[in-house]
């Protein structure tokens, strides 16, 4: 085989929506200083009984069906989060364990934000090399129990879910080639520490570097898979906030695409953004099979990573 595929996708979130306005019953904040700043409008939110792998099991479980396969199928499985409490068993086994699945290779990715486009190319990696025949690639966080409930600068943005994907070996390769690095001195500007864990970030740092800084880094991840940003049909940034997802987007050059804006309805889900707004286009019909779309995340430790694929 030449390369890998995605040969499908899926999505969870749980049942329970948080609004702007009742956000604005909980701290001293309102549905226009929410979207004026982050353009989020709802976010989905895990109860206390739902935890990171139930969420990543429903979303795999999901992208399985879509494929065709069974748990059995399956060698690999690849869990992007950095919301998982526990230190070991870590969220791929206790995903595989959910699944049924026997005895595959079960690892946590903690890249934040960019954590699925780590995965992911480390399961295109693992296949082409022969170390695994199919994969799972998750992408799940819980970010209200990392979250301070009373601090309006950060609970305004987050959301739980998951997204999935399963890769498998292709006569053509379906999975461009990654760009990533990261800028570890600036590590501050994303944070989740501490004990109970918190999330922080320092907004601003964050905005300049990801409007400034990201652009041509997504140009290039697109001339190492030979197009053109034009040639795209789909960009799916992490959904961090509206007001970087547009101006990085128009930057990038990706003026054919349709640009994934799910942030609006399921808020910064960290690693599960780029998998399930990318998995809702595919649902909606909103690119077609063999579209050839730019995931790019960014974010946490200040780092990216980015491929082309070509849409299952």
């Amino acid at each position: 085989m030449n390369g890998t595929r995605i040969a499908a996708v899926g999505h969870y979130q749980p049942a329970k929506v948080l609004s702007n306005e009742d956000l604005a019953g909980m701290v001293d904040t309102s549905h226009e200083w929410i979207t004026s700043r982050v353009g989020i409008q709802t976010r989905h939110i895990a109860g206390p009984d739902e935890p990171v792998d139930e969420l990543a099991a429903h979303a795999a479980a999901k992208a399985l069906a879509a494929a065709g396969l069974t748990p059995g199928d399956i060698d690999l499985v690849l869990v992007a989060t950095s919301t998982a409490i526990d230190r070991s068993p870590n969220m791929a086994a206790r995903v595989a364990a959910r699944l049924g699945i026997p005895s595959p290779a079960a690892m946590d990715v903690n890249v934040v934000c960019a954590g699925f486009t780590h995965a992911l190319a480390t399961a295109d990696h693992a296949v082409r090399a022969g170390a695994a025949t199919r994969a799972l690639v998750i992408g799940a966080d819980k970010m209200s129990e990392v979250t301070d409930w009373s601090d309006r600068t950060t609970c305004v943005l987050v959301g739980d879910g998951a997204g999935a994907a399963v890769v498998e070996a292709a006569d053509e390769p379906g999975i461009g080639p990654v760009l990533w690095g990261s800028v570890p001195e600036m590590g501050h500007a994303v944070r989740i520490e501490g004990t109970p864990p918190r999330f922080a970030q320092e907004g601003q740092s964050v905005y300049r570097w990801a409007t400034t800084q990201l652009p041509p880094i997504a140009r290039k991840a697109c001339e190492k898979a030979g197009l053109t940003p034009a040639d795209l049909a789909g960009v799916v940034l992490h959904q961090a906030n509206l007001r970087i997802i547009e101006p990085l987007a128009e930057k990038i050059g990706a003026v054919n695409a349709v640009v994934a804006r799910d942030v609006v309805q399921s808020g910064n889900t960290s690693a599960a953004s780029i998998p399930l707004a990318f998995s809702k286009l595919v649902e909606q019909g909103a690119i077609r099979t063999g579209d050839p779309v730019l995931l790019f995340g960014f974010g946490g430790n200040l780092s990216y990573a980015g491929q082309v694929v070509r849409c299952p």
